[in-house]
């Protein structure tokens, strides 16, 4: 009996077996980038064009210059990350984009050949990005629509150290996110919720001695994007003080805060919350990110 057609017929569905688990594998990849894209990480708050009431316009997103900054040390407005060719990041190789993501740092050619990153990318908490989540966030940069959409050059004034987040220096495996407070504390850093929450001194943010405790000042002077009608903000404290801080929220408030923007005693909160991206988070990880604020300790 020929034997070769049943061993050509096995060879056959073997191949289109593993094609299949390769196309779910990437599939599965792309949905999750998606969801950090568009959810904790926020990246269309900064990269997505915005319109005079502050919402993102349909068809440009994360092709550049939703926010646009004039500090001290760096003019300039959020990169094109579509896969655009000449005004994105289509002629950068995966390793160039994560470099990029978690070390700040732009390949050797392009725009702006091997200048850093502006220090509003917050690589210093993309850095604590798992294996898998950054290989999911590149799936799904590939996968948006090309825009193009040329930015103009940023001035860099001068070059300013990142700051180390400690959780981040860390690090967090796929193991330790099965409890539920660490997996907050990892969402809370890839969220880079921090930066805003934590006060600064002499131009260094003091995550080992007042995490969480607000203060920090934002206003239109240094960044613009927002709604014509925003004067500024100040970021509150959210440890577990039950005055000063969160200890006296319930979750259900706590929740409603980060995803609607809306306060305990009702009234609206202010960008740079970006309440609007972090609605689409899914419940559990809500559950995690309350869980981690609850360890936070009472700061006055």
């Amino acid at each position: 009996m020929n034997r070769f057609p049943k061993l050509f017929t096995g060879l056959v569905l073997g191949v289109l077996i593993q094609a299949q688990s390769a196309s779910a594998a990437d599939a599965s990849a792309v949905e999750r980038g998606r969801y950090l894209v568009n959810t904790i990480l926020a990246c269309g708050n900064c990269h997505t064009p915005k319109a005079a009431d502050g919402q993102p316009i349909a068809g440009k997103e994360l092709s550049g210059a939703g926010l646009s900054f004039n500090a001290p040390f760096f003019a300039g407005a959020a990169s094109n990350i579509t896969p655009d060719r000449e005004t994105g990041i289509g002629n950068w190789n995966d390793d160039e984009l994560k470099r990029a993501i978690t070390q700040g740092l732009r390949p050797d050619h392009g725009r702006l050949a091997s200048v850093p990153l502006a220090p509003m990318m917050w690589v210093a908490f993309y850095k604590a990005m798992t294996p898998g989540d950054l290989n999911a966030v590149v799936a799904y940069l590939r996968s948006v629509p090309a825009v193009r959409h040329e930015v103009p050059l940023s001035e860099y004034k001068r070059q300013m150290p990142r700051q180390p987040y400690p959780d981040a220096e860390k690090g967090f495996t796929e193991v330790d996110q099965q409890s539920p407070v660490r997996r907050g504390a990892y969402l809370v850093t890839i969220g880079h919720c921090m930066e805003c929450h934590t006060p600064a001194k002499d131009g260094k943010t003091l995550y080992e001695q007042a995490l969480g405790k607000g203060g920090k000042r934002y206003g239109p002077g240094l960044v613009k994007g927002y709604p014509a009608d925003w004067s500024g903000s100040v970021s509150r404290n959210i440890t577990s003080h039950p005055e000063a801080g969160i200890g006296r929220w319930t979750d259900a408030e706590i929740k409603r805060a980060i995803t609607q923007g809306i306060s305990r005693d009702g009234h609206p909160l202010k960008p740079p919350m970006g309440f609007s991206w972090y609605a689409g988070l899914k419940d559990a990880d809500l559950d995690a990110i309350v869980a981690w604020l609850r360890t936070l300790p009472a700061l006055e």
